[in-house]
């Protein structure tokens, strides 16, 4: 599992490669410990490359979510594929972020 990290002026750009499983779920949490309190900066999530996404990771975006939220900002989530998706519907969370 590979998430990267990126800040811009104004928002959190992040890449997530692989698969997000229980295994990398403590990793993947420390380098995207910054977003947990976004300061008002967007929040924009690239899954292109993301595989999988196990109940580790779904709590990681909905750690990330409450931090952004209570900051104001916005959590944009681009290019999940439909495996992903489905993990997002059946789970509820298909309708707590934007997706895109």
């Amino acid at each position: 599992m590979n998430a990267k990290l990126e800040e811009k002026e104004d928002k959190f750009l992040v890449t997530l490669k692989g698969e997000m499983d229980t295994a990398a779920a403590e990793d993947v949490e420390k380098k995207l410990q910054p977003l947990f309190a976004a300061n008002g900066k967007d929040v924009e999530i690239d899954c292109t490359q993301l595989e999988y996404i196990a109940s580790s990771g779904l709590r990681i975006l909905i750690s990330i979510l409450k931090g952004a939220k209570s900051g104001g900002s916005r959590v944009i989530i681009r290019g999940m594929n439909d495996d992903i998706k489905d993990v997002f519907k059946l789970t509820g969370f298909i309708n707590l972020f934007e997706i895109v």
